[in-house]
């Protein structure tokens, strides 16, 4: 794998493709590190009415990878991925999801991820969702967008959570 730049300001003037990659890499990255330094208590804390929790966020982030590189590159059905029919349901957590658990099925999403877009390019199209054809640039920004608003809700959480709230 191509190594990746340090910072956004080493890719200013690289292709499209590295900078887009290097700003998926950046937020799914920082998903993935919302879960760092805090117990499996912490992880699990419900601050709000929805089923948003931080270990939740990251295994929702792994059903979006799933949703978005296996089953719109290879339109096998979400039960056969191993993946929840709505948005909604990737939220839920299981008793043996684990901070390590739900961490490692990113990590690994996030790879396979980037494994089946490698041999793209940008205006080649995906035709697995249910949309229809899309091209791989929109796929990116539609990622992009979703991991941006995810990190966003983390980093609320976290904050709340190392504030002491939330706490029984």
């Amino acid at each position: 794998m191509a190594s990746h730049s340090h910072s956004m300001d080493d890719v200013i003037n690289e292709p499209a493709r590295v900078q887009f990659e290097f700003f998926l890499d950046e937020h799914r990255a920082a998903l993935n590190g919302c879960l760092d330094g805090l117990t499996e208590e912490q992880v699990r804390r419900r601050l709000v009415p929805s089923r948003t929790t931080l270990l939740g966020l990251v295994k929702h982030a792994t059903f979006v990878e799933k949703v978005w590189f296996d089953e719109a590159f290879t339109g096998r059905p979400r039960s056969e991925i191993g993946i929840p029919a709505t948005p909604d349901e990737s939220f839920i957590l299981d008793d043996g999801d684990t901070i390590d658990s739900v961490r490692k099925a990113h990590r690994d999403a996030c790879a396979a991820s980037r494994a089946a877009a490698a041999p793209l390019g940008l205006d080649d199209v995906v035709t697995g969702n249910r949309r229809g054809p899309l091209p791989l640039r929109w796929l990116y920004l539609h990622m992009l967008r979703e991991l941006a608003q995810h990190c966003g809700h983390a980093d609320i959480l976290r904050e709340q959570i190392l504030a002491g709230k939330g706490a029984d």
